[in-house]
């Protein structure tokens, strides 16, 4: 089996909207335009999921449909999984565990703090926070690597390659 690719990626930015529960919350308009931007900037470095596994919360709903439309016919179908939401740790190991299995590219769209907590769980290395010490902000694209062995959910079993941002790529 050769090197296989897991991408976490986090919701774009959602509406704070009062009248309206967590799960329902809508991307705001920067939201929708930061899921565009990375959505087309997968599709010009030419890095195709095979496999799409989403929360079915309505923003990150809204981001990862808007990244398929950027990728155009070289996305997979979504997988929606409700274990994605509100999501520890050890709920988002089992979900990439299942959904690693047989695939070469998995992307995975979800929700902080669990998003921080896989990567920084899966990198052999420290991943580049922000200056005010965030790791996985709206819209980012964590890259990570797997030798041999696929993707695992065992500590330190994959190298982040690229830690994509909205305001940096």
């Amino acid at each position: 089996m050769k090197k296989q690719t897991l991408l976490i990626m986090r919701h774009a930015k959602s509406d704070w909207s009062a009248n309206m529960e967590d799960f329902d919350r809508p991307l705001n308009r920067r939201g929708l335009k930061e899921a565009a931007k990375m959505g087309k900037w997968l599709r010009k470095q030419k890095i195709m999921p095979d496999r799409i596994v989403c929360s079915p919360a309505m923003r990150a709903r809204q981001t990862i449909e808007i990244v398929c439309e950027q990728l155009r016919k070289h996305a997979p179908a979504i997988t929606w999984d409700e274990r994605i939401y509100e999501a520890r740790l050890d709920d988002l190991l089992k979900v990439i565990a299942e959904h690693g299995k047989n695939a070469e590219c998995v992307l995975l769209t979800g929700h902080n703090p669990g998003l921080d907590h896989l990567v920084n769980h899966l990198s052999k290395d420290s991943s580049p926070h922000t200056e005010v010490g965030k790791l996985m902000t709206t819209a980012t694209i964590a890259i990570l690597e797997f030798g041999e062995k696929g993707i695992s959910d065992k500590q330190g079993s994959g190298k982040v390659v690229k830690l994509a941002r909205p305001k940096e790529i």
